[in-house]
């Protein structure tokens, strides 16, 4: 074992007494009492991120998890350490888990820098556990290695396969149509969310897995395990070895992460037909490893990578098909040619070492498309900007309808989320499929930009068939929704943005192919209408007061100006 630095192991930011030594012997004195001797201080301790929770069923089976990631890190020589951060889930957290994405990465960082550690094992997988994880890991810069949860599995429903969320929100939308009965939604209840897990389809739990091994911080196979498999177990030990390895060697995710990293990691987005939530989140942790990173790279890249993965939303298949496909390693290995392969990972290798006994897709299968025969083409997802977004917004293309990616409509205006549940069914409003759906104050300052975005048809419109129209907004989409739907609107309204000065009846244009999303009213009569703005104040205490005064804008990752 290497010669032990007195800065490292249980000697690591000491509990201040004013007696560095004093510390030590109080650090041993009570870690005895939880059975610890000399030797076991003596080896590289790696601290492990326990997400587990009642209110997170997602981290079902994480029990397991970490005692697998303690057995690996034992097997490696080293100590494991287990410690509780927030655990987010998107299902049972009022008002959106995106609000408290920077206060677990804030303090999942702290809790890093506060106790002993030579390394880390992130364990998450929730849509937001794991981007707060990663962006902590990097601002705290000690070794790490992210695990996730792993998927569902798949559940069936009279002879149909099917699962979490994307099938939810299409079975729904059929319920609301008057498709369905009450007996028939009842039924589908039990039969979506099959095994714990998160959701089996490529939302943005099954996107950023795939992104964070693609960025070099996973193992490499460690994103497309599902969450019952034994794969998914073997996956956690590989993970807890290796991070004994990574404290040994002191490699760090700043002395991996490079530009090319992430512009990779933009590739397998668009490859994925992946989550809109991705573009946010890897803006946050470009920004916190002080990596410049635009919308612009986003668009560019996607203009000429092609949809190659055949996953709901934008697919017909789910995540353990793209898991018994190869997953990420089959995906990245067929992707070569598009690649920086010279990055770096935590396996001390570089992609390209990573990848040499790795074969691409081949043609029995469908789930990963060679490059020459792609699900579709280029431009799974597009940037907008104009008049109505200065600043730029998102759209997923690839789960759009095509015929209204070029729209021009007007619009119909509501106030908040709670607005469009009051009102959205209201025949007064006279929605027809022609409008433009407008949903403001749903920003990251305005609500902590909850997955509000993809409105539902209204019920008038649905019962005669209507599956898809133009919505905007300034808030975000669940990765596993589709639609017409452009997100992200920058600046947003509540700081007075130009979504904030739209009326019932505007006109607006959607054109993607153009790039453009303009407000179709004359600047003179905007500029009066800005006069009578009315910003909504800040909550008046806590973490919403410190977040709304503090969080960034979505093109710039929505993480707090001060981290």
């Amino acid at each position: 074992m290497p010669k032990k630095r007195e800065d490292t192991g249980i000697n690591r930011n000491l509990t201040t007494y004013g007696d560095a030594e004093f510390s030590k012997y109080m650090r041993r004195a009570f870690l005895a009492s939880a059975g610890y001797d000399r030797t076991d201080l003596q080896r590289p301790i790696v601290g492990i991120v326990n997400t587990s929770s009642d209110y997170n069923v997602c981290h079902r089976q994480m029990p397991e998890m970490v005692s697998a990631v303690k057995r690996g890190v034992l097997e490696a020589g080293g100590l494991p350490l287990v410690f509780p951060t927030i655990s987010l889930n998107e299902i049972l957290t009022s008002p959106t888990t995106m609000l408290f994405r920077n206060l677990q990465a804030m303090e999942t960082e702290e809790m890093i820098r506060a106790q002993p550690m030579d390394a880390v094992v992130l364990l998450g997988g929730c849509d937001k556990t794991v981007p707060a994880q990663v962006m902590a890991a990097v601002s705290a810069n000690i070794p790490a290695v992210s695990v996730v949860a792993g998927s569902m599995l798949t559940g069936s429903w009279r002879g149909e396969r099917l699962g979490a969320c994307t099938d939810c929100r299409r079975f729904w939308a059929q319920y609301r149509g008057a498709e369905l009965d009450r007996q028939d939604i009842a039924e589908l209840e039990e039969s979506l969310c099959f095994t714990g897990g998160t959701c089996m389809v490529m939302g943005t739990a099954s996107t950023m897995a795939c992104l964070v091994e693609t960025l070099g911080l996973m193992m490499p196979g460690g994103a497309a395990p599902p969450h019952s498999s034994g794969a998914r177990l073997k996956s956690c030990v590989v993970s807890g070895r290796q991070a004994v390895q990574l404290a040994q060697n002191n490699v760090r995710p700043q002395g991996i992460l490079t530009r090319e990293s992430f512009l990779n990691a933009i590739t397998v987005l668009s490859a994925l037909s992946g989550s809109t939530n991705a573009i946010i989140h890897l803006l946050a942790i470009a920004r916190r490893a002080q990596i410049k990173l635009t919308l612009k790279d986003f668009d560019e890249i996607s203009q000429r990578v092609p949809v190659i993965v055949d996953c709901k939303p934008a697919g017909q298949g789910y995540m353990q098909d793209f898991y018994h496909a190869g997953g990420v390693p089959v995906l990245l290995k067929t992707l070569e040619p598009l690649l920086d392969t010279s990055a770096m990972t935590i396996t001390g290798h570089t992609m390209a070492e990573n990848l040499t006994d790795v074969q691409a897709s081949a043609g029995w299968q469908t789930t990963i498309r060679p490059l020459e025969s792609p699900l579709s083409a280029s431009g799974a997802l597009a940037v907008v900007q104009g008049s109505l977004a200065p600043d730029g917004a998102v759209i997923k293309t690839a789960a759009a309808n095509p015929a209204l990616l070029t729209h021009r409509g007007p619009a119909v205006v509501f106030e908040s989320p709670e607005d469009v549940a009051n009102r959205i069914d209201d025949p007064a409003l006279g929605i027809t499929p022609g409008h433009v759906m407008v949903l403001r104050n749903a920003g990251p300052v305005g609500a902590g930009m909850p997955e509000a975005g993809s409105m539902p048809i209204p019920k008038c419109l649905s019962a005669q068939g209507v599956k898809d129209m133009v919505r905007v907004s300034d808030a975000r989409m669940s990765g596993t929704a589709y639609g017409a739907v452009v997100l992200h609107c920058a600046p947003e309204a509540a700081v007075g943005g130009p979504l904030a000065l739209v009326k019932d009846g505007d006109q607006i244009e959607l054109n993607v192919p153009e790039r453009k999303l303009e407000l179709l009213v004359d600047e003179n009569e905007l500029a009066n209408r800005k006069t009578n703005i009315k910003l909504k104040p800040a909550a008046p205490r806590g973490w919403l007061k410190l977040h709304s005064e503090q969080v960034q804008q979505a093109n710039l990752g929505a993480d707090l100006d001060f981290l």
